[in-house]
């Protein structure tokens, strides 16, 4: 394979050979359920997911939290699967499985011996087509998703992430928690989560991706038979569900600081501005980026926040993209009297980079590091899975690691710098846990910008 593969909805089969031997093969039904599949020579096991392209985005208002509530019921049984009937298939094979509710996707998954596939896929199959949404089951549920929620809120790191979300999104969708919060879970009712289950888990919602040992033949007719077991019509043609719109969304920043106070030994810190979208043909420049900056033990971050001057002991930077938005951040956990310099050394460093650019030393480490990260992460039949759930849900094409690979090896320190350009010059959010004054970044935030 020597370019990025296309994933055109349209087109009913696809096969090709990828980095390393692999085989990739789409097949698209006349239904709309898509079915994914890469082997791998010398695998004797697999992951296998099973994808909607609905996340918490997707939710209208008063019923934010329901997609991650769902997820949490499709595990509650069926008309022929009790919970603990659904827990033994695959404890009884060693197997794993589990699910992802993210903000533009589900995901339901497992990880089995290749010669349990064709159960993983009768299971995983009946719990995404007949949950039975037992009213019993929606309240035993909501109490688990409660306290799930409690246990994210006693954890600083992830109340400031969330409010991290907010800050940098505003009021756009992709700055909404997750899961929802305590007083949305308690409104939810069975019949909201219900018409939304009816409303995207439909065959044009589904793709199922497998990768490992795997054979695509055998693979499309083990979904096929399932799925009509299930009672879906997989003889009336539909479309697939179109990709997202692809195009920039009009972001408006909410609050420039949010200060979250808590009596904690510890603040953590996050700062950053708007990003790229998942599509921008500059992400692998913002993964250069972020690989030299806060990538590392080698990064400027580390360096200059650890290393130098003991400010920190967990620094770094990232930077997730969706489909029509995407955000840049810096972490840092620090004392709580040390907070404001810290967030002045964390942006200082974005604006050196800006100004002064990298060396060619950083870019070959960069290079480095992310080259071997992409390799050894592909030894991971968990990671191929999801890069083809990625491929076919939000990106429309399938990028091999050669590929990838020779996309990397364009990117140039000018690249890198004019991002960071870019990146600096957006509006400035902060987002803060732990015992802290209101005004610890006056110095950083103008007064105009602050709430």
């Amino acid at each position: 394979m020597n370019s990025a593969v296309e994933f055109p909805l349209t087109l009913a089969e696809l096969s090709f050979r990828a980095a390393g031997e692999s085989v990739v093969r789409r097949t698209v039904l006349p239904s709309g359920v898509r079915i994914l599949s890469e082997h791998v020579p010398g695998s004797r096991s697999l992951t296998i997911g099973y994808w909607v392209a609905v996340g918490s985005r997707d939710e209208k208002p008063g019923h934010f939290g329901s997609t991650h509530f769902l997820e949490h019921l499709l595990f509650k049984g069926t008309a022929t699967r009790s919970a603990l009937d659904i827990a033994i298939a695959f404890d009884s094979v060693g197997g794993e499985h589990n699910a992802m509710t993210a903000k533009e996707y589900t995901c339901y998954y497992a990880k089995v011996r290749d010669r349990d596939l064709p159960m993983a896929v009768e299971v995983l199959t009946d719990m995404l087509t007949s949950s039975t949404i037992d009213p019993v089951e929606f309240e035993t549920e909501r109490g688990v998703i409660l306290e799930e929620l409690a246990m994210a809120d006693d954890d600083p790191a992830d109340v400031a992430n969330e409010r991290f979300f907010e800050a940098v999104m505003g009021k756009h969708p992709l700055g909404r928690p997750i899961g929802g919060n305590p007083d949305t879970i308690k409104a939810a009712t069975p019949e909201a989560v219900l018409a939304h289950y009816r409303a995207n888990y439909r065959p044009q919602d589904l793709v199922v991706t497998v990768a490992g040992a795997v054979d695509h033949d055998v693979l499309v007719a083990d979904v096929t038979r399932a799925l009509y077991a299930a009672g879906w019509d997989l003889g009336e043609h539909a479309a697939p569900v179109g990709r997202r719109n692809g195009h920039p969304a009009e972001i408006h920043q909410g609050n420039a600081v949010t200060v979250v106070r808590r009596p904690l030994e510890q603040a953590n810190l996050l700062l950053g501005f708007p990003g790229l979208l998942a599509t921008d043909e500059r992400r692998v420049t913002m993964s250069v980026l972020t690989s030299i900056f806060g990538g590392g033990m080698s990064s400027r971050l580390f360096q200059e926040v650890r290393e130098k001057r003991g400010l920190a002991y967990s620094v770094y930077s990232f930077a997730p993209g969706y489909s029509d938005a995407g955000l840049f951040g810096m972490y840092a956990g620090c004392t709580p009297a040390k907070a404001g310099q810290v967030a002045e050394l964390l942006l200082s460093e974005l604006h050196r980079l800006a100004e002064h650019g990298v060396t060619a030393d950083e870019m070959k480490r960069a290079s480095g590091q992310l080259s071997g990260a992409s390799s050894l992460a592909l030894e991971d039949s968990d990671t191929r899975m999801s890069r083809l759930g990625r491929a076919e849900i939000t990106l429309g094409e399938f990028v091999d690691l050669d590929e990838a690979l020779r996309r990397l090896a364009l990117v140039t320190a000018d690249d890198v710098q004019a991002l960071a350009v870019e990146l600096a010059a957006g509006p400035l959010s902060i987002a803060a846990v732990g015992a802290l004054d209101d005004d610890v970044f006056a110095g950083i935030v103008p007064a105009s910008s602050r709430p």
